[in-house]
């Protein structure tokens, strides 16, 4: 499969927003190995501990540390590297932290895309976009129903009604500046992929399940567990990545038939609940326990949401390689290389790489 994508994406300068973050770190060393000249685009790193440092970003891309608010630094970041793709990762992403800064999560999420998007309108040259949002778009009904792209859009809570707003700003832009049907004009295409509840190592933000696990484990403390009976698609964050990389792929071949959005997420009957990924981790680190803590009064998170991926298996010829299990396996496996010997968690990240890509 590198060997496949590097057809795409080697010599080619691709523009990675949100590169210093836990998926963007991961996609910026999958582009490095493809060969591709990055230039990033987001805010330092927000954790002492992060990815970006492990695998030494800053040799791996330019990198500009700025907001996606400013709209003047980030137009002349793009229109000055001229790129042949853009990869849309920066965001507000936490679902509990939008509570505490709801006008900013809809400035960064909406407004930001926004001014991705007018900057790939200056281009003078043909471009191909792949923007992230996630799978909290949906409005959701708590119903064991997987979601389908064409399913109704909305979000009860900050977080996830700002990257439904997204996909609106986004929408439009496809249809007044990049609309297909005047492609060979404008010479640029968009598409979006939604996926959400993305594990593996090096992520050690704040109100995710995995880091406050890895947390616990790690400094043999008790592991609180919020939401135990909430269902989760849980996928490695390899998965999805792949599939935007194959995204990305497709609209350089066929942009009129691709600029549309895509679910990527594992398969529908794989989804469990909090609880058993919590004892999964805990078997698989080889110690630790937990206790439940569930507080009637803490905001809003969903508890049920799983999604449609027929489109991007049929359309894209993407589909999950890992089940949950491996999946926290390989997640797992990550952190405990890092702690032992934090100096080769570099290589360990490029060989987990090599092995989910080539089997």
């Amino acid at each position: 499969m590198l060997e496949a994508l590097k057809h795409t994406y080697k010599g080619k300068k691709v523009f990675l927003t949100g590169h210093t973050g836990f998926k963007g770190s991961w996609l910026l060393k999958i582009f490095s190995m493809l060969g591709a000249e990055v230039k990033g685009y987001a805010l330092a790193p927000e954790t002492e501990l992060n990815l970006y440092s492990v695998i030494q970003g800053d040799t791996l891309c330019q990198s500009v540390i700025a907001d996606l608010r400013d709209r003047a630094t980030l137009t002349a970041a793009v229109t000055s590297f001229q790129p042949d793709f853009i990869f849309h990762l920066a965001a507000q992403p936490l679902v509990r932290l939008s509570y505490q800064i709801p006008s900013e999560t809809f400035e960064v999420n909406a407004i930001g895309t926004a001014n991705v998007l007018d900057a790939m309108r200056q281009l003078d040259r043909p471009c191909n976009a792949v923007l992230i949002t996630t799978d909290k778009v949906y409005h959701n009904n708590e119903w064991a129903y997987p979601y389908r792209e064409n399913d109704r859009l909305g979000g009860y809570d900050p977080y996830s009604a700002s990257k439904a707003c997204t996909e609106l700003v986004i929408d439009s832009y496809r249809n007044s500046f990049f609309n297909t049907k005047s492609h060979g004009i404008h010479q640029k295409a968009i598409a979006v992929g939604r996926a959400g509840n993305v594990i593996g190592g090096g992520d050690w933000s704040a109100d995710r399940l995995i880091p406050d696990i890895v947390r616990a484990l790690s400094a043999g403390r008790e592991i609180e567990v919020r939401n135990p009976a909430s269902i989760r698609p849980w996928q490695h964050v390899l998965e999805p990545l792949l599939g935007y990389l194959l995204l990305g792929a497709k609209l350089v071949s066929a942009p009129q038939s691709f600029s549309q959005a895509y679910n990527f997420g594992p398969d529908v009957n794989d989804a469990f609940p909090v609880i058993k990924m919590v004892e999964l981790a805990i078997q698989c680190w080889g110690s630790g326990n937990y206790f439940t803590n569930i507080d009637p009064n803490q905001p809003h998170e969903a508890g049920l949401l799983k999604l449609d991926i027929s489109k991007a298996i049929e359309e894209l010829s993407w589909k999950p390689i890992f089940n949950a299990t491996r999946a926290v396996q390989y997640t797992i496996d990550w952190y405990k290389n890092f702690y032992m010997d934090m100096d080769k968690a570099g290589a360990f990240t490029e060989q987990q790489i090599h092995e989910f890509l080539n089997g």
